[in-house]
């Protein structure tokens, strides 16, 4: 099996409301995410791509439209914006263009990673 991965960034807020309120993540956290979009293939293309890197411009377009300095919890329309949601969000956005998707992992801090793998 072949596989890619592309790494992506953005700032965002979100707010864990169902927290207790002396939980950090029930107020407004602000984050400078990482997102990792994995495409995976058995085979390679006519070019000897699992998918050119330059298709991916339209994840980038997204996050930078619809994601980037934005409130995670209004452009979900969820209350829990969790990492796990929002690697789930994007390996549905992702998969909905690209049927070589195999996983998205999105990272809120340096340390931490949450993933989506079906």
């Amino acid at each position: 099996m072949y596989r890619i991965t592309k790494e992506f960034a953005f700032s965002a807020s979100h707010q864990l409301k169902d927290l207790p309120p002396e939980h950090q993540c029930g107020r407004l956290p602000g984050h400078n995410y990482v997102v990792v979009v994995e495409l995976a293939s058995a085979e390679l293309n006519a070019h000897g791509f699992v998918r050119d890197y330059h298709e991916l411009a339209p994840l980038k377009r997204y996050i930078d439209d619809e994601l980037d300095h934005r409130h995670l919890n209004d452009v979900l329309g969820d209350d829990m914006v969790t990492a796990e949601r929002l690697a789930k969000h994007l390996y549905d956005w992702c998969a909905a263009h690209w049927p070589e998707t195999a996983a998205v992992r999105v990272s809120e801090t340096p340390k931490t990673w949450a993933e989506y793998r079906p």
